[in-house]
């Protein structure tokens, strides 16, 4: 069986590669997906909403949010950025909403919204899609690529473009290392931190909009909302850094410690010396004096000072003043391990960038063949730039084979 263009992989960035190349030319087009599942990360992203792209509109300053591709993609994003997302989706009817930290998502807050589109302009644009049908070897044929699938059928394509995502435990990865291509090592990004301490104790649920999380002996301190969990800390504050310091933080054996400074817009110090001025006949456990800081973080922290739960702000003596200033803006975890989401997972590592023309999105060392997505070594913080990456990537790839 002869296609113009045969992606491996049924995700994002294979589909955008598909339904582009599909939609802009009369090439025939075929997906190979390996399991049953089409667009699952899509399905489960942003708590099954979809963060399908961030609010962020200038080319430079969405780039800025890669720790692994920063360079490599302000020109991509100014041929395909966030504002052509939105125009993408919302000509198929699919309209975008902006939340207030800038992540976007469907009007429906459903990512069937998203899927249904994706498979819709697939549809429509004649693309053939097979699932159960892994690809398990490629050979370039003179002009031609021939592939095998575990089905034992055999697939001839004028261009082939790989999208089977990150390549920790891909197939994709086999296929790429058997044209030459250098993959570094895939690891993980974007995870949360194991922390066991007494003060996180019975805090699950408990947020702080805007904390600052530093890494001891290191560079890397980032800025955002903070959750505590069950086994210790998430949110974007904890999952930038994650992303950031992806292999320092592999090297180190996810073993390390962190100061967390829950108020880092506010002095505490002069704070708490205007609530004894304000307050004092006030009893500091009876509730928290910042909207930042929920009353249950709150009481564990005056705990941890060792306040007692009978103290006014009148009584509040200058070592417990100070131990509790320590705790708001100086608070010391030690993380031993981190979390996952395995359905969410996201790696840096992948095809190096330097073999791949961002330009078009094909290999440097393979005519005809391309990478889109998590496949190559580009990988964004949280908040709808990992899909970004994948939008952009399938347009530029699916763009040039619909024009050779």
């Amino acid at each position: 069986m002869f296609f113009d263009l045969i992606v491996v992989g049924g995700g994002a960035a294979g589909f955008f590669s598909a339904i582009t190349s599909a939609e802009t030319s009369d090439k025939s087009v075929l997906i190979l997906e390996k399991t049953s599942q089409l667009l699952q990360k899509v399905k489960i992203s942003g708590g099954g909403r979809c963060n399908v792209t961030h609010a962020c509109f200038e080319p430079r300053e969405l780039s800025g949010h890669y720790p692994r591709g920063q360079k490599s993609l302000i020109g991509p994003f100014n041929r395909f950025g966030a504002s052509d997302t939105v125009d993408w989706f919302s000509a198929r009817g699919v309209r975008l909403k902006t939340e207030d930290d800038g992540r976007m998502f469907p009007e429906s807050n459903t990512s069937d919204t998203i899927v249904k589109a994706l498979l819709g302009a697939a549809g429509a644009a004649g693309v053939k899609i097979n699932t159960n049908e892994g690809v398990t070897s490629i050979a370039k044929d003179g002009d031609v690529f021939q592939l095998t699938t575990d089905t034992g059928l055999s697939y001839t394509a004028r261009k082939v473009l790989l999208a089977t995502g990150g390549t920790r435990s891909s197939s994709g990865a086999m296929l790429a290392a058997s044209f030459g291509h250098e993959l570094l090592p895939a690891t993980p990004s974007l995870f949360t931190f194991n922390i066991d301490d007494q003060r996180l104790d019975d805090l699950a649920g408990v947020s702080v909009p805007d904390a600052e999380v530093r890494i001891h002996a290191s560079k890397l301190k980032s800025h955002g909302p903070v959750l505590i969990t069950h086994w210790g800390l998430s949110g974007p504050g904890i999952l930038k850094i994650s992303a950031w310091g992806a292999r320092e933080l592999a090297e180190r054996e996810y073993r390390f410690e962190i100061t967390v400074n829950w108020l880092p817009n506010h002095d505490p110090a002069a704070a708490l010396s205007a609530k004894r001025q304000s307050e004092g006949k006030r009893q500091l456990w009876s509730r928290s004096p910042f909207d930042e800081i929920p009353k249950r973080l709150w009481l564990s922290l005056l705990a941890a000072a060792a306040v007692a739960e009978s103290t006014t702000w009148a009584e509040l003596g200058k070592k417990q003043s100070n131990a509790l200033v320590g705790q708001l803006a100086n608070c010391r975890f030690t993380v031993d391990g981190k979390s996952t989401n395995k359905a969410e997972f996201v790696t840096c590592g992948g095809v190096a960038r330097d073999e791949i023309n961002f330009q078009t999105m094909e290999s440097k060392l393979v005519e005809g063949l391309y990478f889109a997505g998590e496949m190559i070594d580009v990988d964004g913080v949280t908040g709808g730039f990992n899909f970004q990456n994948a939008w952009t990537n399938g347009f530029l790839a699916g763009t040039d084979i619909a024009g050779r």
